[in-house]
Protein backbone atom coordinates (compact mmCIF):
# COMPACT_ATOMS: atom_id res chain seq x y z
CA UNK A 1 0.00 0.00 0.00
CA UNK A 2 1.35 3.68 -1.00
CA UNK A 3 1.18 5.88 1.76
CA UNK A 4 0.83 10.19 0.77
CA UNK A 5 -0.03 12.45 2.49
CA UNK A 6 -3.23 14.94 3.10
CA UNK A 7 -3.43 18.51 2.81
CA UNK A 8 -5.78 19.89 5.19
CA UNK A 9 -7.69 23.24 3.40
CA UNK A 10 -9.91 23.64 6.36
CA UNK A 11 -6.73 24.14 8.79
CA UNK A 12 -3.80 25.39 7.09
CA UNK A 13 -2.63 28.71 4.91
CA UNK A 14 -1.79 28.37 0.95
CA UNK A 15 1.10 28.53 2.28
CA UNK A 16 1.38 26.59 4.59
CA UNK A 17 -0.22 23.92 2.23
CA UNK A 18 2.59 24.58 -0.16
CA UNK A 19 5.37 24.15 2.31
CA UNK A 20 3.82 20.96 3.21
CA UNK A 21 3.35 19.38 -0.42
CA UNK A 22 7.13 20.20 -1.03
CA UNK A 23 8.15 18.44 2.55
CA UNK A 24 5.84 16.10 2.01
CA UNK A 25 8.10 14.82 -1.46
CA UNK A 26 11.08 14.84 0.53
CA UNK A 27 10.12 12.71 3.23
CA UNK A 28 9.18 10.08 0.69
CA UNK A 29 5.24 10.24 0.33
CA UNK A 30 3.92 9.12 -2.91
CA UNK A 31 1.58 11.77 -3.22
CA UNK A 32 -0.78 14.51 -2.00
CA UNK A 33 -4.81 14.29 -1.26
CA UNK A 34 -6.09 18.07 -1.10
CA UNK A 35 -9.58 18.87 0.71
CA UNK A 36 -11.86 21.07 -1.63
CA UNK A 37 -13.90 23.52 0.52
CA UNK A 38 -15.56 26.62 0.51
CA UNK A 39 -16.11 26.67 4.71
CA UNK A 40 -13.65 24.87 6.84
CA UNK A 41 -15.73 22.47 9.14
CA UNK A 42 -15.60 25.40 12.25
CA UNK A 43 -13.74 28.37 13.14
CA UNK A 44 -11.59 26.92 14.59
CA UNK A 45 -10.02 25.72 11.86
CA UNK A 46 -9.85 28.81 10.34
CA UNK A 47 -9.33 28.22 6.73
CA UNK A 48 -10.26 27.42 3.27
CA UNK A 49 -8.29 28.56 0.22
CA UNK A 50 -9.50 28.00 -3.72
CA UNK A 51 -7.58 24.84 -3.98
CA UNK A 52 -7.47 25.05 -7.64
CA UNK A 53 -5.31 28.14 -6.78
CA UNK A 54 -3.08 25.68 -4.29
CA UNK A 55 -2.91 23.39 -6.77
CA UNK A 56 -1.38 25.12 -9.20
CA UNK A 57 0.97 26.58 -6.84
CA UNK A 58 1.85 22.91 -5.76
CA UNK A 59 2.69 21.82 -9.30
CA UNK A 60 5.22 24.71 -9.16
CA UNK A 61 7.32 22.73 -5.87
CA UNK A 62 6.95 19.25 -6.11
CA UNK A 63 6.84 16.65 -8.74
CA UNK A 64 3.78 14.32 -6.53
CA UNK A 65 0.40 13.05 -7.94
CA UNK A 66 -2.18 14.96 -6.93
CA UNK A 67 -5.98 13.98 -6.14
CA UNK A 68 -9.15 16.26 -4.87
CA UNK A 69 -10.51 14.85 -1.77
CA UNK A 70 -13.06 15.67 -3.03
CA UNK A 71 -14.63 18.03 -4.80
CA UNK A 72 -18.29 18.54 -5.16
CA UNK A 73 -18.86 19.40 -9.04
CA UNK A 74 -22.62 19.48 -8.84
CA UNK A 75 -24.06 23.16 -7.14
CA UNK A 76 -21.54 25.55 -6.20
CA UNK A 77 -19.81 24.73 -9.02
CA UNK A 78 -21.19 24.01 -12.58
CA UNK A 79 -19.08 20.54 -13.87
CA UNK A 80 -18.13 22.48 -16.90
CA UNK A 81 -16.52 24.87 -14.58
CA UNK A 82 -14.84 21.79 -12.76
CA UNK A 83 -13.43 20.18 -16.23
CA UNK A 84 -11.95 23.60 -17.23
CA UNK A 85 -10.48 24.03 -13.72
CA UNK A 86 -9.21 20.41 -13.42
CA UNK A 87 -7.75 20.38 -16.95
CA UNK A 88 -5.98 22.92 -16.51
CA UNK A 89 -4.24 21.71 -13.27
CA UNK A 90 -3.82 18.13 -14.79
CA UNK A 91 -1.64 20.09 -18.01
CA UNK A 92 0.03 22.01 -15.06
CA UNK A 93 1.06 18.41 -13.18
CA UNK A 94 2.17 16.75 -16.70
CA UNK A 95 -0.43 14.87 -15.97
CA UNK A 96 -0.25 14.07 -12.50
CA UNK A 97 -3.63 14.50 -11.66
CA UNK A 98 -6.67 12.66 -10.04
CA UNK A 99 -9.65 14.49 -10.05
CA UNK A 100 -11.45 12.96 -6.93
CA UNK A 101 -15.76 13.65 -6.65
CA UNK A 102 -18.38 13.19 -4.12
CA UNK A 103 -22.18 14.08 -3.32
CA UNK A 104 -20.38 17.44 -0.88
CA UNK A 105 -21.82 18.65 2.47
CA UNK A 106 -24.49 21.55 2.52
CA UNK A 107 -21.59 23.36 4.58
CA UNK A 108 -20.04 24.07 0.79
CA UNK A 109 -22.35 23.56 -1.59
CA UNK A 110 -25.63 25.49 -0.17
CA UNK A 111 -24.14 28.66 0.11
CA UNK A 112 -25.80 30.29 -3.41
CA UNK A 113 -29.08 29.71 -1.63
CA UNK A 114 -30.53 26.77 -3.64
CA UNK A 115 -32.05 24.13 -1.59
CA UNK A 116 -29.78 20.84 -0.55
CA UNK A 117 -31.19 18.12 -2.31
CA UNK A 118 -31.61 14.96 -1.13
CA UNK A 119 -29.06 12.32 -1.09
CA UNK A 120 -30.88 10.06 -4.40
CA UNK A 121 -30.73 13.40 -6.03
CA UNK A 122 -27.34 14.20 -5.14
CA UNK A 123 -25.98 10.81 -6.52
CA UNK A 124 -28.32 11.33 -9.88
CA UNK A 125 -26.71 14.80 -10.35
CA UNK A 126 -23.17 13.40 -9.42
CA UNK A 127 -23.47 11.09 -12.50
CA UNK A 128 -24.69 13.57 -15.04
CA UNK A 129 -21.76 15.60 -14.03
CA UNK A 130 -19.16 13.35 -14.40
CA UNK A 131 -20.34 12.48 -17.48
CA UNK A 132 -20.60 16.15 -18.80
CA UNK A 133 -17.01 16.98 -17.44
CA UNK A 134 -15.29 13.28 -19.49
CA UNK A 135 -17.58 14.39 -22.22
CA UNK A 136 -15.75 18.22 -22.15
CA UNK A 137 -12.31 16.20 -21.59
CA UNK A 138 -12.43 15.42 -25.46
CA UNK A 139 -11.88 19.00 -26.11
CA UNK A 140 -14.58 18.64 -28.81
CA UNK A 141 -17.55 21.59 -28.73
CA UNK A 142 -20.52 20.28 -26.48
CA UNK A 143 -23.88 21.66 -26.61
CA UNK A 144 -26.28 18.66 -24.75
CA UNK A 145 -29.59 20.16 -22.22
CA UNK A 146 -29.60 17.38 -19.68
CA UNK A 147 -32.03 16.67 -16.63
CA UNK A 148 -29.73 18.79 -14.39
CA UNK A 149 -27.04 20.33 -16.23
CA UNK A 150 -26.56 22.10 -19.59
CA UNK A 151 -24.08 23.69 -21.98
CA UNK A 152 -23.90 25.54 -25.05
CA UNK A 153 -20.85 25.41 -27.71
CA UNK A 154 -18.39 24.64 -24.54
CA UNK A 155 -14.95 23.55 -25.18
CA UNK A 156 -12.24 22.93 -22.84
CA UNK A 157 -8.89 23.59 -24.71
CA UNK A 158 -6.07 22.79 -21.79
CA UNK A 159 -6.28 19.04 -20.47
CA UNK A 160 -3.39 16.66 -21.02
CA UNK A 161 -3.72 14.06 -24.03
CA UNK A 162 -4.75 11.42 -21.76
CA UNK A 163 -7.39 13.08 -19.21
CA UNK A 164 -7.16 12.98 -15.42
CA UNK A 165 -9.06 9.42 -13.77
CA UNK A 166 -11.99 10.40 -11.96
CA UNK A 167 -12.23 8.98 -8.50
CA UNK A 168 -15.42 8.88 -6.70
CA UNK A 169 -16.10 8.58 -3.05
CA UNK A 170 -19.02 6.88 -1.19
CA UNK A 171 -20.12 5.89 1.87
CA UNK A 172 -23.31 3.71 1.38
CA UNK A 173 -24.91 1.12 -0.70
CA UNK A 174 -25.97 3.23 -2.89
CA UNK A 175 -23.24 5.63 -3.58
CA UNK A 176 -20.93 2.84 -3.49
CA UNK A 177 -22.72 1.52 -6.76
CA UNK A 178 -22.80 4.69 -8.85
CA UNK A 179 -19.03 4.85 -7.96
CA UNK A 180 -18.37 1.24 -8.93
CA UNK A 181 -20.16 1.86 -12.49
CA UNK A 182 -18.97 5.87 -12.97
CA UNK A 183 -15.27 6.05 -11.23
CA UNK A 184 -12.00 5.12 -12.00
CA UNK A 185 -11.34 4.24 -8.55
CA UNK A 186 -12.74 4.46 -5.07
CA UNK A 187 -12.17 6.56 -1.99
CA UNK A 188 -13.16 5.97 1.01
CA UNK A 189 -12.16 7.07 4.53
CA UNK A 190 -13.12 4.56 6.84
CA UNK A 191 -10.97 0.85 7.22
CA UNK A 192 -13.84 -1.37 6.23
CA UNK A 193 -12.93 -3.91 4.35
CA UNK A 194 -16.32 -4.74 3.65
CA UNK A 195 -16.68 -1.61 1.42
CA UNK A 196 -13.75 -2.04 -0.54
CA UNK A 197 -14.15 -5.38 -1.30
CA UNK A 198 -17.65 -4.41 -2.54
CA UNK A 199 -16.36 -1.56 -4.64
CA UNK A 200 -13.75 -4.00 -6.17
CA UNK A 201 -15.99 -6.79 -6.81
CA UNK A 202 -18.63 -4.39 -8.82
CA UNK A 203 -15.86 -2.44 -10.18
CA UNK A 204 -13.56 -4.92 -11.63
CA UNK A 205 -11.04 -4.55 -8.98
CA UNK A 206 -10.37 -0.90 -9.79
CA UNK A 207 -8.13 0.66 -7.28
CA UNK A 208 -9.39 2.30 -3.86
CA UNK A 209 -7.60 5.26 -1.90
CA UNK A 210 -8.18 6.13 1.60
CA UNK A 211 -7.85 9.29 3.69
CA UNK A 212 -6.96 9.14 7.52
CA UNK A 213 -6.09 11.51 10.49
CA UNK A 214 -3.37 11.43 12.68
CA UNK A 215 -2.37 14.47 15.74
CA UNK A 216 1.34 14.32 15.66
CA UNK A 217 2.81 16.14 18.80
CA UNK A 218 5.33 15.41 21.48
CA UNK A 219 3.06 13.32 23.73
CA UNK A 220 -0.27 11.78 23.21
CA UNK A 221 -2.24 14.53 25.10
CA UNK A 222 -1.10 17.16 23.34
CA UNK A 223 -2.07 15.53 20.18
CA UNK A 224 -5.71 14.42 21.50
CA UNK A 225 -6.15 18.17 22.82
CA UNK A 226 -5.24 19.79 19.46
CA UNK A 227 -8.01 17.32 17.40
CA UNK A 228 -10.37 17.29 20.09
CA UNK A 229 -10.07 21.54 19.45
CA UNK A 230 -9.46 21.35 15.55
CA UNK A 231 -11.79 18.53 14.54
CA UNK A 232 -14.47 17.34 16.88
CA UNK A 233 -16.21 17.05 13.45
CA UNK A 234 -14.74 13.72 12.94
CA UNK A 235 -16.66 12.47 15.74
CA UNK A 236 -20.36 13.22 14.76
CA UNK A 237 -22.26 10.71 13.59
CA UNK A 238 -24.30 9.44 10.55
CA UNK A 239 -25.33 11.90 7.73
CA UNK A 240 -25.18 15.20 9.83
CA UNK A 241 -21.45 16.35 8.02
CA UNK A 242 -23.89 15.90 4.78
CA UNK A 243 -26.88 18.40 5.80
CA UNK A 244 -25.63 20.87 8.14
CA UNK A 245 -25.12 24.12 6.85
CA UNK A 246 -22.84 26.25 8.69
CA UNK A 247 -19.71 26.20 11.20
CA UNK A 248 -21.17 27.50 13.57
CA UNK A 249 -23.85 24.44 13.32
CA UNK A 250 -20.95 22.15 13.42
CA UNK A 251 -19.48 24.03 16.45
CA UNK A 252 -23.04 23.48 18.02
CA UNK A 253 -23.43 19.78 17.51
CA UNK A 254 -19.47 19.31 18.18
CA UNK A 255 -20.41 19.95 22.01
CA UNK A 256 -21.48 16.52 22.15
CA UNK A 257 -18.56 15.03 21.27
CA UNK A 258 -16.45 13.84 24.14
CA UNK A 259 -12.54 14.09 24.76
CA UNK A 260 -12.71 10.70 25.62
CA UNK A 261 -13.96 9.59 22.19
CA UNK A 262 -11.40 11.81 20.79
CA UNK A 263 -8.38 9.31 22.96
CA UNK A 264 -10.63 6.26 21.67
CA UNK A 265 -10.63 7.70 17.91
CA UNK A 266 -7.55 9.70 17.62
CA UNK A 267 -3.72 8.20 16.83
CA UNK A 268 -1.81 11.12 18.55
CA UNK A 269 1.71 11.44 19.70
CA UNK A 270 4.45 10.08 18.39
CA UNK A 271 5.39 6.57 18.97
CA UNK A 272 5.68 5.31 15.99
CA UNK A 273 4.03 2.04 16.69
CA UNK A 274 1.10 4.01 16.86
CA UNK A 275 0.96 4.94 13.35
CA UNK A 276 1.78 1.99 11.83
CA UNK A 277 -0.83 0.18 13.56
CA UNK A 278 -3.04 2.43 12.11
CA UNK A 279 -1.57 2.35 8.28
CA UNK A 280 -1.77 -1.66 9.30
CA UNK A 281 -5.63 -1.41 9.29
CA UNK A 282 -6.49 0.23 6.06
CA UNK A 283 -3.81 -1.92 3.88
CA UNK A 284 -6.08 -4.95 5.74
CA UNK A 285 -8.75 -3.29 4.79
CA UNK A 286 -7.74 -3.68 1.10
CA UNK A 287 -6.95 -0.45 0.04
CA UNK A 288 -3.92 0.55 -2.95
CA UNK A 289 -3.08 3.71 -0.90
CA UNK A 290 -3.40 5.86 2.44
CA UNK A 291 -3.52 9.49 2.89
CA UNK A 292 -2.23 10.84 6.13
CA UNK A 293 -3.48 14.55 7.25
CA UNK A 294 -1.91 16.34 10.40
CA UNK A 295 -4.48 17.89 12.89
CA UNK A 296 -2.82 20.98 14.63
CA UNK A 297 0.11 23.29 14.57
CA UNK A 298 3.31 20.22 13.97
CA UNK A 299 2.18 19.69 10.42
CA UNK A 300 6.12 19.95 9.04
CA UNK A 301 7.44 17.96 12.00
CA UNK A 302 4.83 15.22 11.54
CA UNK A 303 6.29 14.94 8.06
CA UNK A 304 9.73 14.78 8.69
CA UNK A 305 8.70 12.36 11.50
CA UNK A 306 6.84 9.73 8.79
CA UNK A 307 9.58 10.64 7.16
CA UNK A 308 12.01 9.40 9.25
CA UNK A 309 10.72 7.03 11.53
CA UNK A 310 7.26 5.50 10.09
CA UNK A 311 7.86 4.98 5.99
CA UNK A 312 11.13 2.84 6.19
CA UNK A 313 9.33 0.96 7.99
CA UNK A 314 6.63 -0.24 5.39
CA UNK A 315 9.18 -0.75 2.87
Amino acid sequence: MRIGYFLSCEEYSPAELVAQAAAAERAGFTGLWISDHFHPWNNQQGNSPLIWSVIGAISQVCDLHVTTAVTCPTTRLHPAIIAQAAGTCAELLDGRFTLGVGTGEALNESILGAPWPPADVRLEMLEEAVALIRQLWTGDVVTTRGRHYSVDHARIYNVPDTPPEIFVSAFGPKALEVAARIGDGYIGTAPDADLVTAFKDASGGRPAQAGAKVAFAPTREEGWEHAHRLWPNAGLPGELAQVLPTPEHFQQATELVTMESTRESVVAGSDPEDHLRQITQYADAGYDELYLANMGPHALEMIEFYGTDVLPKLG
